[in-house]
């Protein structure tokens, strides 16, 4: 129960919530008194900080000596003051590290791959700055690299396994009814509904819908089909009660709330305990990798981002040098007998270089085996190669169809202009006759082309002779920049070499 604060205080409070939308009608009510409104709310919007937090940040550095302990027992390695001073500096880079990526904030509600991506790059980061402290003071030689590596892989296990055994914990303790949070959902529109939804699909979350407070509907209205969830009064009614303690969370999800009846309610609830956050009305934008961006300490929301920015980007791009030297040394040979071929079998270039648009939108110059009769540098209208097309050379047709053509592409990739995953680039023309056709086209070049992607081993490659085609690719790699992560990359590839590779429309 939360104390009353006077006279005084319920007076204010009845002011303010009296802010009611009006319904449509000849007559406006009269608009609040706004003078005792909060001015704006500044500063950085801030994480919710877990319970959990200390337990796991004590957990995580103890999980970096059981990891090292692992270590030296499977690789029959005794302690040393080298292997404690690394355990301990080891832990708190960990810890450091963790801090950076946001892993101690509140998980409640977030997908575990999302916590254990930030919790596993963090143990990346901290065990290579470990490595290059080592040989900066020249004691690498004493550690030995089978207990180094043994110690990252038994550590990335170590904390995986703890961050999993929390979660099914609290899973366990939300279904007998423990660690619940009740919610009361302000506005019972298609905000409302969507946030009420999620909550009730996703029980684990520990989130308990108490009902709908809306000044425009019936008491009673139940606004999603077969569940009990309905509207059990207005605004002051939902004060009233997180008043009285009985609603942890309240979620602004009018539609449309009006400003100043969302700032006087807010105003009313600070006399509260209650949680209070807004679920903001931009679903209605095809959102690509939306974020929260602070411009000189105001919040703000980009609807449009690169998925790729801080550590993410350091990771794709380790991914990328790492994966184009592989193949590069694997292929040394067959291309340099490609090449043999490529010349003596037609006249022209061997390698064949066209101009695309490569990450936001900028010219790049990418390189395949000639496999044409025509070199044309993709600025012209040219049609694309399609089945039986003559100007194909019989060696091109082959390599077309093996996508053996693309090969020199990863030298593309070293130089930093594509990627070995991600949206396949097209020829300037093209681009400039679909743009304009294909809603959100462009989005696609937020992140660097690559050689192959999810459109590829989907089936979407080739010739797109309609605009539904080109829709479904364009669907395709936009899923793929909202949905990145490395072991996505890893898929795509391990799927490239089964089926990408090859395929009935590459011609």
């Amino acid at each position: 129960m939360v104390p009353q604060g006077g006279k005084g205080a319920a007076a204010k409070l009845e002011r303010l919530t009296d802010v009611r939308e009006p319904a449509p009608a000849s007559s406006p009510k009269p608009a609040p008194n706004l003078r005792a409104l909060p001015r704006g709310i500044t500063g950085l919007i801030r994480p919710h900080h877990s319970k959990l937090s200390l337990l796991n940040r004590t957990a995580d550095a103890l999980c970096v000596w059981a990891g090292l302990w692992v270590a030296l027992a499977v690789c029959r390695q005794h302690w040393s003051d080298l292997y404690l001073v690394a355990g301990a500096i080891g832990g708190i880079l960990f810890v450091f590290f963790a801090e950076y990526r946001d892993v101690y904030r509140g998980w409640r509600g977030a997908a575990l791959h999302e916590e254990l991506g930030r919790l596993i790059t963090a143990w990346m980061g901290a065990a290579i700055l470990l490595v290059v402290l080592g040989f900066a003071f020249k004691r690498t030689q004493d550690c030995s690299r089978l207990v180094i590596g043994t110690w990252l892989v038994a550590t990335t296990a170590l904390v995986s396994l703890w961050r999993v055994s929390v979660r099914l914990g609290l899973r366990e303790l939300r279904r007998r009814g423990r660690n619940i949070r009740t919610v009361a959902i302000a506005g019972a529109g298609d905000l409302g509904v969507g946030v009420t939804r999620r909550m009730l699909d996703n029980a684990w979350m520990g989130y308990k819908p108490i009902g709908f407070f809306d000044d425009r509907r019936p008491k009673g209205y139940r606004p999603i089909d077969g569940e009990p969830v309905e509207v059990v009064g207005n605004l002051d009614e939902m004060v009233r009660r997180a008043r009285a303690g009985e609603i942890d969370m309240v979620c602004l999800a009018g539609q449309p709330l009006a400003e100043r009846r969302a700032r006087a309610v807010i105003e009313a609830l600070a006399d509260t305990t209650a949680s209070v956050c807004i679920v903001p009305d931009i679903f209605c934008f095809d959102l690509l990798q939306a974020r929260l961006v602070s411009i000189g300490g105001t919040p703000t929301i980009s609807v449009f981002e690169n998925p790729f920015d801080g550590v993410e980007g350091w990771v794709k791009r380790l991914e990328d040098v790492v994966l184009a030297v592989m193949i590069l040394a694997v292929t040394a040979v067959p291309m340099a007998l490609i090449a043999l071929c490529v010349k003596l079998s037609s006249r022209g270039p061997i390698i064949f270089k066209q101009r695309r648009y490569g990450l936001d939108g900028k010219e790049i110059v990418v390189w395949k085996f000639r496999t044409m009769r025509v070199c044309e540098d993709g600025h012209s209208a040219a049609n694309q190669a399609r089945k039986d097309d003559p100007r194909v050379t019989p060696l091109g047709r082959f390599l077309r169809r093996t996508s053996l053509d693309e090969l020199p592409q990863f030298f593309n990739v070293l130089t930093g202009t594509m990627s070995v995953v991600g949206p396949r680039p097209h020829p300037v023309a093209l681009n400039e006759s679909y743009r304009g056709l294909i809603h959100g086209y462009m989005l696609r070049h937020k992140v660097k082309p690559g050689i192959t992607g999810w459109a590829q081993i989907n089936g979407y490659r080739g010739e797109t002779e309609c605009l539904e085609k080109m829709e479904k690719r364009i669907n395709c790699d936009l899923w793929y920049i909202r949905n990145w992560s490395l072991w996505l990359d890893l898929r795509i590839v391990a799927a490239s070499v089964v089926k990408g590779f090859v395929g009935k429309n590459a011609y």
